[in-house]
């Protein structure tokens, strides 16, 4: 990319922030600050004043981005990227150069605790969202063991997401289509809500048909999808500020794909085409009580068991594999306001989480019925955390505002298998974070946090085959070895940054926003897979020779992969997000920077990415209720890598999309969206994907909102 092209869209990422992307069609309103829900323990802060970083997707930019897998929600949030390459059940977040387990996800409240390398991280579905967030940093301090890169975390619809003012329930139907993968969607949602408010019900029903890829290199990508996906969710208020929600989350996913589904891979010896069924199903129940009057009493309970499965019967052989992970949950905690003087208030948040895994994995063809790399065991979590928000001081009044956020968390955490010795470790996390407001439009932040991650029961008791090579003299497989003696991640991170909030800009009504940090992540004892594999060590009758002992591998000649505390990496970067609207012009931009060296050997480390700039651009027309715009992704060359066969050259990608709702007339209740990704049909690879994304993709979808008065539409 230019210099001058770098400059002007550095430029532009000063004055524009990320949220839903527009306002809403109908009223062509100014968008509100983006509220989160998980990036404090005691929960709605707005991004703009939150002492770090904080995206969030609300759902009218979910839907502008016609999302069909989770990786296009995040499209152009910045220091997320999607690995694993185009397959829906390959993909994989990377948050600040960590993936897998480094990073927490929830579905509302309920922990998504599967991981198994290739089958990616968690299965839900895009009709379903309220709003998707991602906190980065570490968050250890309130989510324990995994939240070093940050927390991803998805809200679910409520009945109101359908309803206008006045109105009680409400159905709602879309199609859609997409040409890249031939896919086709189709959904029902109904709501309904009680007129006093205390009752909230949601029912949803979704279907997805895909086939083969076409890549921007020309190739297709084979695949065969077939998802449905259903959501139930009611909410029943008992008055004096009691209520109880209670949802069912099921996502049934059938996948005609090589086993590991990742990169440019297809079947073959070694990855064999397999008939796989992908399962989620999270059930959650939570009680919330805050009695009007009584600052003291601001109360959660809640409980949840989520169960992700996969299945991979191979469709030419008599093999059967499979892995589930199943999750039991439970949390409590307690928010209390204090006004300490006139210039002064607190609030204190305090409570538990205790969750457990369970992991069982099978295959046919093993004598005792056990997969190799996915041991059955258990692992049990418990912690305790407490987190204050201060507030010192009016803004615009003296020196402004002061807030204050220390909290810290204790976890107690055991996994056992008969596979190897228990792992049995505490660990503490504290974070302290920090933001002064002098004027209303002004915010400066800064924060300081411990997090770790628990050696995983995949990682400690991980045996049997891991891989196999033919040789001419027969096939030579790498054995897992068990390592119970793990150590936990350890990281230090911190992040300075600015945020700035303007409003009557260039138009009366309009709003501006912009912030962005530097960040600084040090882990120690980083928990790295190593594959042994001494081809000097074999059978010369491995390589074809007529004589010498029989040609044999794994763990009897050093062919073997263990987990080991190998790494102490640093990674830094810089990230920006900003955000304009008016009444008749939208545009959001974001950079995102990250670097990684491994400590110990000066080479890099972690799982980094080009920089990447991106722009989100458009008009509002009210008069005929259309919104027309263009998006641009562009990455730089990427060098940071330790080998020049993992180098990857910059790309350029360019999307058109426009909207039409109409606020009123017999067409209200419509919205048709129709689109063109990745214009030009750039080849273009992410880093590590090993395979071109997805090409030139005709997108086009029409949905209906039926109000309902009584047992008529209204």
């Amino acid at each position: 990319m230019s210099g001058v092209l770098s400059r002007v869209l550095t430029g532009t990422v000063s004055v524009i922030a990320l949220n839903s992307v527009t306002a809403s069609a109908q009223a062509q309103e100014i968008s509100l600050d983006p509220i989160s829900v998980f990036a404090t323990a005691g929960g709605s802060v707005t991004a703009f004043l939150y002492p770090g970083q904080v995206s969030v997707v609300e759902r009218e930019a979910i839907e502008d981005l016609s999302a069909t897998r989770a990786a296009d929600v995040f499209k152009g949030v910045p220091g997320i990227v999607f690995e694993g390459g185009p397959r829906r059940s390959g993909q994989v977040p990377n948050v600040r150069g960590f993936e897998g387990e480094s990073v927490v996800i929830l579905f509302d409240d309920a922990r998504q605790n599967f991981s198994a390398g290739h089958d990616g991280r968690f299965f839900i579905d895009t009709d379903i969202l309220r709003a998707a967030e991602v906190v980065k940093g570490p968050t250890s301090s309130i989510y324990g063991s995994g939240a070093i890169g940050g927390v991803i975390a998805f809200r679910t619809i409520e009945a109101a997401d359908l309803l206008e003012p006045g109105q009680n329930a409400a159905v709602r139907v879309r199609a859609g289509f997409q040409s890249v993968d031939d896919e086709q969607s189709y959904a029902v949602t109904g709501v309904q809500r009680s007129e006093s408010g205390d009752v909230d019900l949601v029912a949803h029903l979704g279907y997805r048909d895909s086939s083969d890829i076409e890549l921007g290199s020309g190739a297709i990508l084979p695949a065969d999808d077939q998802l449905a996906n259903a959501f139930v969710k009611g909410g029943f208020g008992f008055g004096d500020g009691l209520k109880w929600t209670t949802s069912w989350m099921y996502y049934n996913l059938n996948a005609l794909d090589p086993q590991n589904p990742q990169g440019a891979n297809v079947a073959e010896p070694g990855n064999p085409l397999v008939d796989r069924k992908v399962l989620n199903s999270t059930l959650q129940s939570k009680l919330e009580w805050k009695p009007s009057g009584n600052d003291l009493i601001d109360a959660r309970i809640i409980g949840y068991r989520t169960l992700n499965e996969v299945e991979e019967p191979e469709v030419v052989a008599n093999r059967i594999t499979s892995r589930e992970v199943e999750t039991f949950g439970f949390k409590a905690s307690n928010t209390s306001r204090f006004m300490l003087s006139d210039m002064a208030g607190l609030k204190w948040t305090y409570g538990t989480d205790i969750y457990q895994d369970e992991q069982t994995g099978s295959d046919s063809v093993t004598g005792d019925g056990t997969r190799g790399g996915v041991p059955d065991a258990t692992s049990n979590f418990m912690g305790f955390y407490t987190e204050a928000e201060f507030e010192v001081g009016k803004v615009g009044e003296g020196a402004g505002q002061l807030a204050l956020i220390p909290g810290v968390r204790w976890d107690s955490f055991k996994s056992e298998s008969d596979l190897g010795n228990d792992i049995d470790e505490t660990a503490l996390s504290p974070k302290i974070a920090a933001a002064w407001r002098p004027v209303e439009w002004f915010n400066l932040f800064g924060n300081y946090g411990k997090a770790f991650r628990a050696p995983s029961y995949n990682e400690a008791y991980a045996v049997g085959n891991h891989f196999v090579i033919p040789l001419p003299g027969g096939l030579v497989a790498n054995d897992f070895i068990t390592n119970p003696n793990l150590q936990p991640e350890e990281a230090l991170g911190w992040e300075a940054g600015a945020a700035f909030k303007f409003e009557n800009v260039v138009a009366n009504g309009d709003v501006l926003r912009v912030k962005g940090s530097y960040y600084e992540n040090t882990v120690d004892d980083l928990i790295q897979l190593e594959v042994n594999t001494p081809f000097e060590n074999l059978s010369l009758r491995c390589f074809g020779a007529p004589f010498g002992p029989p040609c044999i591998g794994g763990a009897a000649v050093g062919w073997t992969s263990q987990n080991v505390n190998v790494q102490n990496a640093r990674l830094d970067g810089v990230e920006v997000e900003a955000f304009y609207d008016s009444r008749y012009f939208f545009a959001r931009a974001t950079y995102a920077q990250i670097d990684g060296v491994d400590l110990d050997t000066g080479d890099y480390a972690g799982n980094l990415y080009p920089n990447l700039y991106f722009v989100d651009a458009g008009f509002k027309i009210p008069d005929i209720s259309t919104r027309i715009g263009a998006r641009a992704t562009f990455a730089s060359d990427f060098t940071k890598a330790n080998e020049i066969s993992e180098y990857r050259d910059g790309y350029e990608v360019f999307d058109l999309y426009a909207i039409w709702q109409p606020v009123d007339g017999m067409w209200k209740g419509v919205r048709i969206d129709l689109g063109i990704d990745n214009v030009t049909d750039e080849d273009y690879e992410v880093v590590a994907a090993g395979v071109s994304e997805e090409g030139r993709n005709y997108k086009a979808g029409i949905s209906y909102t039926i109000p309902i008065c009584g047992t008529k539409a209204c």
